[in-house]
């Protein structure tokens, strides 16, 4: 559940268009009516803060916090927005994450665009480290440019009327997630920022206000940009008229489905599944198949698999290839039925896990039975307790890694007073940060990362590891054009290198 705070609107006085009407939607709802009924759903009790009087809807947003057991979500009312945009948010890992754009820069590229990760330092004159900190004057969509991107995916430092930043180069939309192990933060920080109201100007937003006292208290503040779905603050019937016919003309439920597919996903997932098994999702998800019945869809199809390849015969053989594979994209499906149609369960996550080992497991006893039966000997036992071994103390691995990195608290970023004039003091408090986290193992960990940029690296990278949808490919493919022999020598050797280099790179991680 998420707590959910709706702010008056801002900057300004409050010209909230509650009665303006969104013609080109379904039922003619006002923007208030819309918004709420949102809300509504994810919250049926949200707080509503008036935001005229700055310290006052700063004070109650405090209050919010304190009593806060679960993650916050603020959007301003005069909001316009994709469902699937909200969802997204909310269901960050990070520990606050806020909606932004960019200024548009007039020598920029049409590459380079508020969702772009292109550095905007190739379309500035003067490099950001040598800019002196200002007062942001210009504005986008109705709010001034106060805020600092980064390229590290993160707010750098944000301005007010009376806080000067360097080189601002974007916008806090509006819509603000912050965890709840940061709600006590952000409690003190609304008391503050509410003793010191009288520094703000009229036309400094709420949202960014929040987000200005959360960065100078050392809270890391993720960024992330419409992308394929749709936000707008509204004021007037043109601007509410606009927003309409541009939110019609977005088809949502696309993106949706797009971003039921993990975006870390291996080479053969990427290129070889993903490509259409979204398809297959909606198609399941609109039939009212659940993700636990297609779950075990993929079960049959791997059990299926391993009577194939019992068999020992060629053409028995080729089906299975052909039996493993579709296994393999039933368990993709499985996950983005759940994440597209919003079905999640601790028995799904655990059904999910659990069969995919089961199957792999299977389908090795099943090429051992295979070999044997074809009048090979027995010593291929040797090689699939070998790959079943080496299997499961990587999966070990990869969970007590997983479960002691979650323990791991998060690295602490620079603070500064809230009152100091401006950012140089942060600034300066980062590239010291950042020169110590570039020495010994923490460089050659950032040179590797830094190479993933290159394509090439990148699925290199993602190869190595030898993730399920490799496994399943080099058996379907090992086992339908070879032998069982073939197929088990295949995952010991590719799963021991890709053990040592996890390892290695865990082993490095773990002492930085």
């Amino acid at each position: 559940m998420t707590r959910v705070v709706l702010l008056g609107a801002s900057p300004g006085p409050d010209i909230s268009p509650t009665g303006l009407r969104l013609a080109a939607l379904p039922g003619n709802p006002t923007v208030a009516e819309r918004l709420h009924s949102q809300l509504a759903a994810m919250d049926p009790r949200f707080a509503t803060i008036p935001s005229g009087d700055v310290a006052a809807a700063l004070r109650a947003v405090a209050d919010v916090a304190d009593s806060a057991t679960e993650n916050l979500f603020l959007i301003p009312e005069n909001s316009v927005v994709h469902d699937e945009l909200m969802y997204q948010i909310t269901k960050t890992k990070r520990g606050a994450l806020a909606l932004v754009a960019k200024e548009p820069r007039p020598q920029a590229t049409e590459e380079a665009d508020e969702d772009s990760d292109q550095d905007d330092s190739q379309v500035e004159r003067i490099p950001v480290d040598e800019a002196e900190p200002e007062i942001g004057r210009n504005r986008v969509e109705g709010l001034p440019v106060r805020v600092r991107i980064g390229k590290s995916g993160r707010v750098v430092s944000v301005g007010t009327a009376t806080h000067a930043v360097t080189r601002p180069n974007g916008i806090v939309l509006g819509p603000l997630h912050v965890s709840a192990r940061n709600a006590p933060v952000l409690a003190e920080t609304c008391r503050a920022l509410a003793d010191m109201a009288d520094r703000f100007g009229p036309d400094d937003d709420l949202v960014q206000l929040i987000v200005f006292g959360l960065v100078r208290n050392g809270v890391s503040v993720g960024i992330r940009g419409r992308r394929d779905l749709f936000y707008r603050r509204v004021t007037t019937q043109e601007e509410v008229n606009e927003a309409g016919a541009e939110i019609v003309g977005i088809d949502e439920d696309r993106a949706r489905l797009n971003h039921a597919v993990k975006g870390a996903d291996g080479f053969f997932t990427t290129f070889f599944v993903s490509t259409y098994s979204r398809f297959i999702a909606r198609w399941a998800a609109r039939r009212g198949l659940t993700p636990n019945q297609v779950t075990m869809m993929s079960i049959a199809l791997g059990v299926a698999a391993a009577a194939c390849f019992a068999t020992g015969d060629r053409p028995w053989m080729v089906l299975g290839g052909v039996l493993i594979y579709f296994a393999f994209v039933f368990d993709c499906v499985d996950g983005q039925v759940a994440r597209y149609a919003r079905k999640f369960g601790v028995l799904g996550a655990w059904l999910d896990a659990t069969f995919d080992r089961f199957k792999e497991y299977v389908v090795f006893a099943g090429l051992a039975v295979g070999w044997v039966v074809s009048g090979n000997t027995d010593d291929i036992w040797i090689l699939a307790l070998a790959a079943i071994g080496l299997q499961s103390v990587r999966h070990l691995l990869d969970f007590s890694f997983g479960i002691a990195n979650r323990r791991k608290p998060p690295a602490k970023l620079p603070t500064i007073p809230l009152d100091a004039p401006d950012d140089r003091e942060l600034r300066q408090a980062l590239v010291r940060r950042k020169a110590e986290r570039t020495q010994g193992l923490r460089a050659v960990l950032k040179m590797w990362g830094k190479a993933g940029r290159f394509r090439a690296v990148h699925w290199a990278r993602k190869m190595i590891v030898f993730p399920i949808g490799e496994r399943f490919a080099a058996i379907a493919i090992t086992a339908a054009l070879f032998d069982a022999r073939i197929t088990f020598i295949t995952l010991v050797v590719w799963g021991s290198v890709a053990a040592l280099y996890t390892l290695t790179g865990r082993l490095m991680r773990s002492l930085v």
